[in-house]
C-alpha cells in the first residue's frame, strides 16, 4: 500500500503561485510513476504532470511553462510548482502514484484545494 499526503492548497489571485507538496510512504524506486491530476466542479479528473520510473514527464498543454512538478527522492516528497495561476487552475489536486510490476495498483491522496480569485 502506497499513502499519499498533500498539503500546500489555497487561495491566491490571479497571476499568483502556490506550491503543492505530496509526501509519499514508499521510495520512488518501488512505483511506476508519481504525479498529479485535478478535478474541477462538474468536470472529469485529468493529469496535471506526472513522472514515471525511467524519468519521463508528461504534462497537460495547459500547465505547460507554469507548473513544474520534482520530488526529494531522499525525503520522498513531490511538489508542484504552480506560477501565473489563472481562474480556471481552481481545483482539487490529487497526488498519484502507481506501483511496479504485475497487479500494478494506482493510489491518491485525499486532494487539496486550489482556488483561484479574479
Amino acid at each position: 500500500q502506497v499513502l499519499l499526503v498533500e498539503s500546500g492548497g489555497g487561495l491566491v489571485q490571479v497571476g499568483g503561485s502556490l506550491r503543492l507538496s505530496c509526501a509519499v510512504s514508499r521510495s520512488h524506486f518501488s512505483l511506476n510513476a508519481m504525479g498529479w491530476y485535478r478535478q474541477a466542479p462538474g468536470k472529469q479528473r485529468e493529469l496535471v504532470a506526472i513522472i514515471t520510473s525511467g524519468g519521463g514527464t508528461n504534462s497537460a498543454d495547459s500547465v505547460k511553462g507554469r507548473f513544474t512538478l520534482s520530488r526529494d527522492n531522499a525525503k520522498n516528497i513531490m511538489y508542484l510548482q504552480m506560477n501565473n495561476l489563472q481562474p480556471e487552475d481552481t481545483a482539487v489536486y490529487y497526488c498519484y502514484a502507481q506501483t511496479l510490476g504485475p497487479g500494478a495498483k494506482n493510489y491518491w491522496g485525499q486532494g487539496t484545494q486550489v482556488t483561484v480569485s479574479s
